[in-house]
């Protein structure tokens, strides 16, 4: 129909997400290499605002809004041409990679 699937749009925060680490100087696969750390999505929630159409070019805005110990949140927005057209809120875990079990954030993460 020449708009994105509804299901596309978490494949556009996470890769948002990553770049964000990224531009942070956070690899996500050396964090698990060298600290045995991974962070895994925990909870999402998602507001549809617009449609997204083929070939748009979409601009991501994330931003923290929350630091715990061992997790953290995250305020995620899809805007096309000045418009909003997705909102979530993710809460984001971070676990010891062998074991997935819920971990301290090293403090120089925090």
């Amino acid at each position: 129909g020449g708009v994105v699937y509804h299901a596309q749009y978490l494949c556009f925060l996470e890769r948002a997400r990553t770049e964000w680490l990224r531009a942070r100087g956070i690899e996500q696969h050396g964090l698990r290499e060298s600290q045995d750390l991974v962070m895994a999505v925990r909870s999402m929630q998602v507001e549809f605002e617009g449609a997204a159409r083929l070939d748009d070019v979409l601009e991501s805005r994330l931003w923290l809004t929350a630091r715990r110990g061992a997790s953290f949140e995250l305020a995620q927005e899809l805007w096309r041409d000045g418009t909003c057209l997705l909102r979530a809120g993710v809460k984001i875990a971070c676990l010891h990679a062998g074991a997935f079990r819920p971990r301290p954030m090293p403090p120089w993460l925090k």
